[in-house]
């Protein structure tokens, strides 16, 4: 460990190899002539000699008072097409950085794996009859070859991967914690089931009742696992103010938790044997206002209603049947996409009755009222709601006014009123405010039983099943209860499995790994593939035989708490040492695609907080900082895809440039969090600006550092110093051209400022920079050289530009020293505008001190 820098490796040297050797140091410090940058030599050297010395392992001594930093990138799904050029920035933004911090005296952990389960390589494996986990490794390979090509700062020693088994063990232990806390349960709900493609979709996979590729889908119940996430409900909104994220990530996360505060709300349905119906509303106070009902189209209410005949006539409930047919297989996306353009609904002819005026009201089936959210029913109030007033318009149905901003009265109402006033309309509570008419008609629906408040939210619980094969095995197993206790249900002797009696796997016993099958398709069984493995699922133990859950986790699981194995990945005895816990967290930045602003980082949270609560973490939350690096499209404007053909290869750029111009032309596009359009035609930019880097250094140096270019040189070293840490890369890059432009006009550049444009550059561009600081007379890397300093004296100007006003408009400028008098910047004033004055009178000079001067003339 270097005594110089005790969080740095064993010092790592650039002559690990002979192709790495530096000349005598005299002819290495001093070459005579600018030498020719041949990336395609130059960058690999470095690659290996990084690997060879490790020379960015992560170090940190448990007794250090040294900073820490641990930065994050979201580790990718390795897919088999490998990386486009828009995946490398957010990583080269990640290792600008944790190189920027090591050279600034801080303590770094860099990590890198792969997020590797998941549909994309079943799907793959399936149609080229090649093993998930051959697929997968292969993809890996691919991946993490392109990443060591650009340059990356990782400590690979840490790599992990969510299908391996020491990984899938943790993965594991976590749902049987989850299982124990009662947080993990197994509930039927209603799904997308697809039978064409064995599995159930996200509500996004479903457009017009079909999978995105045409094959029909279907809504039913299956049994699924699921995690109480809703228990964190509050937690999760709570703690966004503990964190340091975009503001609009920030809305995201609380309007999906969503919670609100209303009341439940009971009516009565004439002729319905089954409960009472409930609705949630956040708008109480406009209870007087409701002139119909609406259920979804999965309430029991509507069911109930198509297998009764004889409640409602015949016509209606066959007009129910139809609709509810048409619109039930839909999915919740779709339905809400299509409610906006049109309200579809059929009456079912069931009346309901006011709770509090006894009032019969209509019941209507309309899609854009979801049986998953709330109680799958809303009381309609079209005055005072945007949708149900579009869906009461359509349908001819009654609008009232309850709630006035002035408390008269207006007539027929031209669209809702949504905002607070006073209430009308609505008998004894006449006259009240929006506040205080929630609060007395929540205390009346209490008083008649027919209703409270309530804190209700958007999200619901985190549907945890898949019916797939590559994922991780959940650990759990059921009693099976056999007809024949002689009979063997691997050889397909009657049984049922017995699932209300769940058991979690011992904890000694994992991980429970997949079954090596040969046909790992889904099928059209709802268990699964894993229902196939019949030697794998059924077992015997103490003479009883049980059975192995088939579904697998989903592939959020293994992403969810990534960040914690990184910090002690070689460790079987636990998840993580405390010590380790202790030296690395919380991450410090975290950067990645907004894309995952909601779902990903919400499980996330919530893992980390059961973890939390088990006492195996320390912080609320996980992830302090984060950062959404912008989007870069295709030249033509479009987001890459293959199928539009505007996808670039880095390994194309890299070939033809070299990893350092694709590491500063994407830092240079803009600033980071943009969306940006690739621009093969600008690259030639920083290709110059690479060059020019490269001939100043390698030029003969100088020893004497003029006042000007010591002035630019601490300027610069301060500004980019400053902008690093605002994360403006654009801008540090666009300060180091201007500084190079200096140098490069000198005859000989002093060696100090070359010296610390090296070490300024060497973020960016690290392979140029290692290459230089080696021909420059360093025999070590750079890695954990000490960062430029400056001088704040040599950063203030002595002189100021002043603009000269005659009458309030600007006329010219003058040069003053900073402490100039008033009679000094009056004169040279005078003398910049004289033409102007010709003829004229000077009334009045006024002089505001390095910022303005003002004549005023007659």
């Amino acid at each position: 460990m270097s005594a110089e820098n005790p969080g740095a490796p064993t010092e790592p040297t650039a002559t690990a190899e002979p192709t790495a050797s530096t000349e005598s140091s005299a002819a290495a410090a001093e070459p005579r002539e600018p030498l020719r940058y041949d990336h395609l030599e130059v960058e690999p050297r470095w690659q290996r000699v990084w690997d060879e010395q490790e020379t960015f392992r992560a170090v940190r001594d448990p007794a250090s008072t040294r900073p820490k930093r641990y930065v994050l990138d979201m580790f990718p799904y390795p897919s088999g097409d490998g990386l486009h050029v828009g995946h490398p920035e957010g990583y080269t933004a990640t290792d600008i950085m944790s190189r920027y911090w090591r050279m600034a005296g801080i303590d770094v952990l860099h990590p890198m794996g792969w997020d590797a389960f998941g549909l994309p390589a079943e799907q793959y494996a399936i149609r080229t009859g090649t093993h998930p986990s051959e697929t997968t490794a292969r993809n890996i390979g691919n991946f993490k070859r392109q990443l060591k090509m650009l340059g990356f700062s990782y400590d690979w020693s840490r790599e992990v991967s969510t299908t391996d088994p020491r990984y899938v063990r943790w993965t594991q232990w976590i749902f049987l914690q989850l299982f124990k806390k009662g947080l993990a349960y197994q509930d039927e709900i209603t799904v997308n089931w697809c039978p064409a493609l064995g599995t159930v979709l996200a509500n996004e996979e479903v457009t017009d009742g079909k999978s995105e590729h045409g094959h029909p889908v279907e809504r039913v119940p299956l049994r699924q696992w699921m995690l109480r996430i809703t228990a964190y409900a509050d937690r999760l909104a709570d703690d966004l103010k503990l964190v340091d994220w975009p503001e609009g990530t920030l809305a995201m996360q609380r309007a999906w938790i969503g919670r609100s505060e209303g009341a439940t709300i009971t009516f009565a349905v004439e002729g319905y044997e089954g409960d009472t119906l409930k609705v949630f509303t956040t708008r109480p106070d406009t209870l007087m206002g409701v002139t119909y009902v609406v259920l979804a189209p999965e309430h029991p209410i509507a069911d109930w209603m198509i297998k009764t005949p004889g409640k409602v006539p015949d016509e209606r409930r066959e007009a129910v049947q139809r609709y509810v047919a048409a619109t039930v297989n839909r999915s919740d996306r779709d339905r809400l996409t299509s409610a906006a353009k049109e309200k579809t609904g059929v009456d079912t002819g069931l009346v309901a009755v006011h709770p509090i005026t006894g009032q019969k009201v209509p019941v209507w089936v309309a899609d854009y009222v979801l049986g998953g959210y709330g109680t799958g029913a809303v009381m309609a109030v079209p005055g005072h709601d945007e949708r149900d007033f579009a869906f009461a318009r359509a349908h001819g149905l009654p609008i009232a006014e309850v709630v006035s901003p002035d408390g008269k009265l207006h007539g027929t109402l031209e669209a809702a009123f949504t905002d607070e006033g006073i209430a009308v309309q609505s008998g004894a509570f006449d006259g009240l405010t929006t506040a205080a008419c929630k609060s007395a008609v929540v205390v009346t629906l209490k008083g008649l039983g027919r209703g409270d408040g309530q804190v209700s939210y958007k999200l619901r619980d985190w549907v945890f099943s898949r019916q797939r094969y590559w994922g991780e095995p959940i650990p759990i197993y059921f009693p099976v209860e056999l007809e024949s206790p002689d009979g063997d249900p691997r050889k397909g002797a009657p049984h049922r499995v017995l699932f209300d009696q769940p058991i979690a796997v011992d904890e000694a016993e994992l991980p429970l790994t997949l079954p090596d099958l040969v046909d790992f398709r889904p099928g059209n069984d709802p268990a699964g593939a894993l229902a196939r493995a019949v030697d794998w699922r059924y077992f015997q133990k103490e003479g009883r035989w049980y059975a192995r859950e088939t579904n697998t986790m989903p592939q959020w699981a293994g992403s969810c708490w990534y960040y914690l194995r990184f910090i002690d990945p070689q460790n079987d005895a636990e998840i993580f040492s405390e010590a380790a816990y202790d030296a690395w967290m919380p991450v410090d930045l975290y950067i990645g695609g907004a894309e995952h602003a909601v779902l990903h980082l919400l499980y996330a949270r919530f893992w980390h907080k059961v973890l939390h609560d088990l006492g195996r973490v320390k912080h609320p939350e996980p992830f302090t900082k984060l950062v959404h690096q912008g989007m870069i499209l295709g030249e033509d404007g479009e987001k890459m895809s293959k199928s539009r053909g505007n996808v670039v290869n880095p390994d194309d750029i890299v070939r033809v440039w070299g990893a350092d111009v694709l590491r500063l032309y994407e830092m240079f596009m803009g600033p980071l969090e943009a969306v940006k359009p690739w621009q093969s035609s600008q690259i030639q930019g920083v290709v110059r600006f690479r060059d020019r880097v490269y001939a100043v250094a390698t030029r003969a140096l100088g020893d004497t550092l003029q006042d000007d270019t010591a002035r630019l040189l601490h300027r610069t070293v301060k500004k980019v110093t400053r902008d690093l840490e605002g994360m403006s890369f654009n801008t540090v890059i666009s300060t180091l051209m201007i500084f190079v432009n200096h140098l490069a006009g000198l005859a000989s550049p002093p060696r100090e400022a070359v010296h610390k444009l090296i070490l300024m550059v060497s973020p960016f561009a690290p392979h140029v920079g290692e290459e230089l600081w080696r021909l420059t007379g360093h025999e070590k890397s750079l890695a954990y050289e000490p960062w430029p300093t400056w001088d704040e004296a040599l950063c203030v100007d002595d002189v100021v530009e002043v603009p000269v006003q005659v009458n309030g408009k600007v006329r010219g400028r003058i040069i003053l020293a900073k402490d100039a008098t008033e009679d000094q910047a009056r004169a040279a004033a005078l003398e910049s505008v004289g033409s102007t004055l010709a003829g004229k009178q000077v009334k009045k000079f006024i002089y505001v001190p390095g910022k303005i001067a003002n004549v005023v003339v007659g």
